[in-house]
């Protein structure tokens, strides 16, 4: 069983979240007949950590936020490790800015010709809280994709994506495609700088450094970006964009070339359904957020008119559905034992290991909801150990050819 601690903080954490709903709900009245497009993307009263372009910190990876949809408050946090710089310390000091410290990455206009860097993984961060609340940039979320890129290796891109009530469905999960498809927009300008179409031609290659490469390029993608290596992981309600995005990237396909979602995670989706399971009975009680808070968090997040618990954004097992399993890409599942949500995660599991998809599920004892990305746990031995989990399992599908990561 989880331990006095937790339980105290649970209780503390479903008193303050029952306030913030109501007041969500009493403000959402505000936004039945007036458009918001524009939306926010975290709460005045959530914890947020400050932005860090340097590798000072104590674990060596450095962070950027950039807010990439000029018509919604879209925005992302870039979270870089410093492996990612070459291992030869006269060669680093270039890609460093002397008088500030903070890592610039590639500039296109600049080190066009320089291959001092390597390209690592990207894995799209979609942070939990209900659809309501949490953002990229809140000091838990910070920490635990830390975290991730240096386990991982990789970069990671925490998305920021719109809240609720403000924007319902389908705002959020339009917000993750769209960073999605902005990965791919600047692989593909990257490469038409660093060579591609006009590897010959000098002089408009320049131009379109000038023109506007250097603006629009993200030149830590650009340097060390591999898109082809993109693995997805949502956390709670992230899981299920998350799990929507890889289920637009299947039907999209060459489309979003050189984009490729390899993998993804699910850290205890945000699942459920008319139909309780077995779980969703047991413990529907249980620790930080019980069933019925959950409810009254999708009526929050659906438009009133299409509220069901049977949503295609709430219950994944729904028959006929617009992308076939056996498309979906190799897919990992976390669950907690104390966790109402459990069963529906593992059943979606069960449905995609028959159709051949590679989708193991890690189930953690005496362990609740979130117990790897709250704040309060972050630094459990849980949490720590889910993490590891996690980045074994993914190594085996962004580890480059001849250097395949094996247990």
């Amino acid at each position: 069983m989880p331990g006095v601690t937790v339980k105290l903080y649970s209780v503390l954490f479903k008193f303050l979240q029952k306030r913030r709903l109501e007041t969500l709900i009493e403000s959402s009245l505000l936004y039945r007949n007036t458009a918001h497009p524009f939306g926010v993307t975290a709460r005045p009263d959530d914890a947020v950590a400050a932005v860090n372009p340097t590798f000072a910190a104590a674990d060596g990876v450095a962070t950027k936020d950039i807010h990439i949809d000029p018509q919604t408050s879209l925005s992302i946090r870039i979270f870089l490790p410093d492996t990612a710089l070459t291992a030869n310390p006269s060669k680093k000091s270039s890609f460093i800015d002397a008088e500030k410290g903070a890592y610039r990455g590639y500039s296109p206009a600049i080190d066009r010709h320089s291959r001092n860097y390597r390209k690592l993984p990207v894995v799209l961060q979609f942070h939990g809280g209900g659809f309501v609340s949490g953002s990229s940039d809140a000091v838990a979320n910070d920490l635990f994709c830390r975290r991730i890129a240096k386990l991982l290796d990789a970069i990671v891109i925490a998305v920021g994506y719109r809240l609720a009530p403000e924007n319902r469905y389908p705002a959020a999960f339009e917000d993750g495609v769209k960073v999605l498809n902005w990965l791919g927009k600047q692989a593909n300008l990257a490469n038409c700088i660093l060579g591609g179409d006009f590897r010959r031609l000098d002089i408009r290659r320049q131009q379109i450094v000038d023109g506007f490469g250097a603006s629009m390029v993200e030149p830590w993608l650009a340097a060390h970006g591999d898109p082809s290596r993109c693995v997805l992981l949502g956390v709670s309600c992230g899981a299920n964009i998350a799990n929507y995005v890889a289920q637009k990237a299947v039907e999209a396909g060459k489309l979003l070339d050189p984009v490729r979602v390899v993998a993804q995670v699910l850290m205890y989706p945000f699942f459920i359904g008319s139909v309780p399971t077995r779980s969703e009975i047991r413990l529907a009680n249980s620790y930080f957020y019980d069933k019925a808070m959950s409810i009254l968090v999708w009526k929050l997040f659906l438009p009133e008119k299409e509220f069901d618990l049977d949503h295609p954004a709430a219950n994944p097992l729904l028959p006929n559905r617009e992308t076939p399993l056996k498309y979906m890409p190799p897919t990992l599942t976390v669950v907690a034992e104390h966790d109402w949500m459990r069963d529906r995660a593992i059943a979606y599991s069960e449905e995609l290991r028959k159709v051949n998809v590679d989708a193991p599920v890690l189930d953690y004892k005496d362990t609740v909801h979130e117990f790897a990305t709250l704040d309060v746990l972050l630094k459990t031995p849980q949490a720590q150990a889910c993490a590891e989990d996690i980045a074994i399992w993914v190594k085996k599908y962004i580890s480059l050819r001849g250097h395949e990561f094996s247990y």
